[in-house]
């Protein structure tokens, strides 16, 4: 038994994956955040740009 948690202790590779995988996690969110925002302001924009048009038409 000691033996087996001797060599789980020593094996770090998959700790970096799962380190790798977090921090691509968190970049993910975060881009879906910011586009989130940027489609927003741009739907916006769009369409006080489609109601001037059409003020002016």
């Amino acid at each position: 038994m000691g033996y087996l948690l001797h060599r789980l202790a020593g094996n770090d590779r998959g700790a970096t994956a799962i380190e790798y995988g977090l921090i691509l996690a968190f970049i993910a969110m975060a881009m879906v955040g910011v586009l989130s925002q940027v489609a927003g302001t741009t739907i916006d924009m769009w369409q006080h740009v489609a109601d001037k048009v059409a003020d002016n038409s």
